[in-house]
């Protein structure tokens, strides 16, 4: 098991991210190898833009074993124990529309990582033009048209340890959310999935 995060440099993420996130899995997950993929250090290997930039993570040099995909505005709050005894494909389910896959943190079978690159490498140009409708909106919703929907979701796995900043944190500001303006007490992971990014709120 090793934990993968994937920074193309120019946009929101820098390197700081990267180091902030390395030191979060050092608390939490002591003595886990930790292997970002970033362009300043010649680690990604591919300039697909975007969140697009993750899939080079699927490639067969970089999952030739299981491995957590974690996206950079990800918090790690608790012991990952639980987390890391997973050796099923699990991903997220979308916080707003749980039927649907969201790729924040996934923890992802070399099965799994084969299927998604060949479908991926075969045409990318034409899968980030596809993929740009509610039902099938970016690499989550490829990667949801490759493994289907029938997958293991952390949130029904370990109930409570994942939880969205906007509907589970932060005050309530619609029907679908329930925060309170404080971190749940069993949350272990914190996904943000837009803005505002946690180092702008002190996450």
């Amino acid at each position: 098991m090793k934990i993968v995060t994937v920074l193309r440099s120019g946009g929101d993420y820098r390197l700081e991210h990267v180091d902030r996130l390395r030191a979060q899995f050092a608390i939490w997950a002591r003595g886990v190898e930790f292997a970002p993929l970033t362009d300043v250090d010649g680690t990604l290997c591919y300039d697909w833009p975007g969140w697009w930039c993750k899939m080079a993570a699927f490639a067969p040099d970089h999952a030739a074993e299981p491995f957590l995909l974690v996206d950079l505005d990800t918090t790690i709050v608790g012991p990952l124990d639980d987390i890391l005894v997973r050796q099923e494909l699990t991903v997220l389910s979308d916080f707003y529309w749980s039927e649907k896959v969201q790729s924040s943190f996934m923890l992802v079978t070399q099965e799994a990582a084969q299927k998604a690159w060949s479908a991926w490498i075969a045409d990318p140009a034409r899968h980030m033009r596809e993929c740009v409708t509610r039902e099938r909106w970016g690499d989550q919703g490829f990667l949801e048209g490759v493994w289907g929907r029938n997958v293991a979701r952390w949130q029904s796995v370990l109930p409570g340890q994942f939880v969205s900043y906007k509907t589970d944190v932060r005050r309530a500001q619609s029907r679908r959310e329930r925060g309170t303006g404080r971190v749940p007490d069993d949350a272990r992971v914190i996904i943000s999935h837009g803005k505002p990014r946690p180092w702008e709120i002190g996450l």
